[in-house]
């Protein structure tokens, strides 16, 4: 599911759970239209799957209270604003970017690397600061470039700004959103090294692509049905991390990483899972 797509679960024990799935819903008015309508359908549990659904949510959830709604990424319920049935979730994307960064910071022969973000919000800020941050720790002569497009879907703006990091000298490159496949396939053309997040970018790529963060939602969906079966309908937040198994690295088995990387990359999630490194915003 990509950033900017809604789910929607009916549920009633295994035989009767029912997903329905909207995708690419960019325009935030049309996304909040699908998600009254399934409201309105009697489904239990309505996904903004974008922070930037949070608007609609506050909107839209006291209309329908016996209905719960979860958006992410944030952690942002709106009880404060009186709200009970919002759940909220998020992905501490700084974690996974940090691991990502000190392997880019080590792979690099230019010491350029660049980055192509979205919007600078949410994992996607997350990310970037993590993979900014684990890069210079392990190579702090390295020059990291950050260019946020404005856009979550523009893959011509996103190849854009990956050929102007190329042209700078970046032999390594990262980036967040749906639009990366653009710069993904500059990173391919050019012979630069790639690491991707959110889901596995390998086949887009697989002689650049050097790993990705995961990640795995199910944990955070099952505890909040869970949590709706036995009468609570919102009002938490939950974060999948590199702990809780619901980040993880997936290295790509194409690509000949030096085993002392590997090593490191490792080393580095083993010290973020015991606190002996510390990436929090």
């Amino acid at each position: 599911m990509n950033p900017c797509s809604r789910c929607s679960k009916r549920w009633g024990g295994p035989e009767k759970l029912e997903f329905v799935i909207s995708e690419n819903m960019f325009v935030v008015d049309d996304a909040g239209a699908a998600i009254r309508d399934y409201a309105s359908q009697g489904y239990n549990l309505v996904i903004g799957h974008g922070s930037q659904y949070g608007g609609v949510l506050q909107e839209i959830a006291p209309d329908f209270p016996k209905t719960s709604f979860a958006h992410g990424t944030t952690v942002d319920t709106f009880v404060d604003k009186g709200i009970t049935n919002v759940f909220a979730y998020e992905a501490r994307s700084e974690q996974g970017g940090y691991v990502n960064g000190v392997m880019a910071g080590a792979l690099t022969k230019s010491n350029i690397i660049g980055v192509v973000g979205p919007i600078e919000t949410g994992d996607a800020k997350l990310y970037v600061d993590g993979f900014v941050a684990g890069a210079k720790s392990q190579n702090p002569n390295a020059q990291v470039n950050v260019n946020w497009i404005g856009s979550f879907s523009d893959v011509a703006l996103a190849s854009e700004a990956a050929q102007t990091h190329v042209k700078a000298g970046a032999d390594v490159m990262a980036g967040t959103a749906q639009m990366v496949v653009g710069a993904i396939g500059v990173a391919k053309d050019n012979n630069a090294l790639w690491f991707g997040t959110q889901a596995s970018q390998t086949s887009l790529a697989p002689n650049a692509v050097v790993a990705n963060q995961i990640y795995d939602w199910s944990g955070v969906i099952t505890e909040i049905i869970d949590l709706i079966n036995k009468g609570t309908l919102g009002g938490q937040a939950f974060q999948i991390t590199l702990a809780n198994k619901g980040l993880y690295i997936e290295y790509n088995t194409a690509y000949n990483l030096p085993a002392e990387v590997k090593d490191l990359a490792e080393a580095t999630v083993d010290a973020i899972v015991t606190g002996a490194i510390n990436v929090a915003p």
